[in-house]
């Protein structure tokens, strides 16, 4: 993996979106079921939208019924950090991008075999980098 990257808020508000900033950069979520990744099924890789970081392969993508995209792994443990997070009332498990700190979703412990995991991702904080089609 690439070495961290940092910015000033200045330079992340100037290469974000509105709702990529807030989400990514602010500790954000958006609407359920609102991500243009949700219902993909497209082959790829997932990249951090702040810092290009590959974070998730299409091949670990599953339907958790959340209305976020979700997935059983990373495409590698350093790829991804995980913090607690207290907000809302509640204990949850954020996940951050390993590069760049960027706000990613949540993981949960109701995931699919083999992890159990469920990466509850923001597609606003993602990039879909398609696989070309062999054929």
């Amino acid at each position: 993996m690439s070495d961290k990257l940092a910015k000033t808020d200045a330079e992340w508000r100037e290469q974000l979106a509105p709702e990529q900033y807030a989400v990514c950069r602010e500790g954000g979520t958006e609407q359920p079921w609102s991500g243009v990744y949700n219902d993909c099924k497209d082959a790829g890789t997932y990249r951090c939208i702040c810092c290009n970081n590959e974070l998730f392969s299409s091949e670990t993508k599953f339907d958790s019924g959340s209305g976020w995209p979700s997935f059983w792994a990373a495409v590698d443990d350093a790829r991804v950090h995980t913090e607690v997070d207290t907000s809302h009332g509640m204990q949850r498990t954020e996940v951050r991008c390993g590069r760049c700190d960027a706000h990613l979703g949540h993981v949960f412990p109701d995931g699919p075999a083999p992890t159990q995991q469920r990466y509850c991702i923001n597609s606003v904080a993602l990039d879909l980098e398609r696989e070309e089609d062999p054929g």
